[in-house]
């Protein structure tokens, strides 16, 4: 006795070819969810929410056009419908509260490493690494701020410059005096409210640039400003808005009494209004390819290739031994 088949239309969602997928520039980014259970029905993913008042509600995800789907606190998931996501070309990353920490990570295999392979190849480069971190800085300190020939000692001299400087300002503004900046994990409960705040943000920051990074695809270990870390580009990034973001956060919080809290309320708040993700996202690929419209390549054309250190990029699929 044979078991009856799927209908139709469950193995056709089950089951999509790369070509239908869209591109990562035509997806709806990120989604965030929490307090939620994410399982599979016989129409596709969903996302069910269950309380006394309201009962159960459903709400059906468009998986094949996400990038990204970021599983907050409260949230479960079940292994159809990681499956799904997989197949799907969605990447899974399990965050804290409103996306702002990243805990873990699922890659699915049909995503591209077009970035990855130029950050490695970026990274790879003295000359090529040093052209990405002068980018970095001059991403925040202005176009031309930096002379051309400069070392990236020199670059770390000047950025040290002038985040003091952004210090003495805010402090002379929120009149608290002189400020010097202190992190002591070990001592965590004894920083003076100001520096309590800026790590507290700080940790939220790198979480959401830890999910964009893995969201292109991109390798977080790979700095070219930090090194030896498993999260050095996830610093080298996160840098890029410390100044506009967290900083200021952080400073008009010195008269709070619960300055970490409130540091993570304010910036998860404000996710929104900055609509930080799709900014990290552009500002990594224009980092790697400055000089690139950043289309993404058919993705009929990016299944698997073979390299080749002569010619270059070789079609897979192909058997190269010629005739026998």
């Amino acid at each position: 006795m044979t078991a009856p088949s799927a209908p139709a239309g469950r193995r056709r969602l089950a089951a999509p070819t790369v070509a239908m997928l869209p591109r990562f520039a035509d997806s709806l980014s990120f989604l965030y969810l929490d307090v939620v259970r994410v399982l599979q029905d016989d129409t596709g993913v969903l996302a069910e929410v269950s309380s006394d008042r309201r009962g159960r509600q459903t709400v059906h995800l468009p998986t094949a056009a996400l990038s990204c789907v970021l599983l907050g606190p409260g949230t479960s998931i079940t292994a159809r419908a990681m499956a799904t996501l997989a197949r799907h070309g969605t990447t899974v990353v399990v965050t804290g509260s409103g996306g702002v920490r990243c805990y873990a990570a699922t890659q699915p295999d049909s995503l591209t490493t077009v970035w990855l392979e130029r950050q490695a190849r970026s990274w790879a480069d003295d000359n090529r690494r040093l052209a990405v971190a002068t980018a970095m800085y001059e991403r925040r300190f202005g176009t031309g701020s930096v002379p051309p020939g400069t070392s990236l000692a020199q670059l770390r001299g000047m950025e040290g410059q002038r985040v003091k400087a952004q210090y003495r300002l805010l402090a002379q503004q929120y009149k608290i005096g002189r400020f010097r900046r202190s992190y002591d994990p070990a001592q965590w409960d004894t920083q003076d409210p100001v520096n309590l705040a800026l790590s507290s943000a700080n940790t939220c920051l790198y979480g959401i640039v830890h999910a964009a990074v893995l969201a292109l695809g991109c390798s977080p270990a790979l700095g070219f400003v930090h090194s030896g870390n498993q999260q050095a580009f996830v610093y080298d990034v996160a840098d890029l808005y410390k100044a506009e973001l967290t900083i200021p956060l952080a400073f008009s919080l010195n008269a709070s009494t619960n300055p970490e809290a409130e540091a993570r309320r304010s910036f998860r708040n404000g996710l929104r209004l900055f609509r930080l993700l799709p900014r990290i996202v552009h500002d990594i690929q224009s980092l790697l390819a400055p000089d690139s419209d950043r289309e993404e390549p058919d993705p009929e054309e990016e299944l698997v290739d073979l390299w080749d250190p002569v010619v270059g990029t070789l079609p897979g699929g192909t058997n190269h031994g010629g005739a026998s």
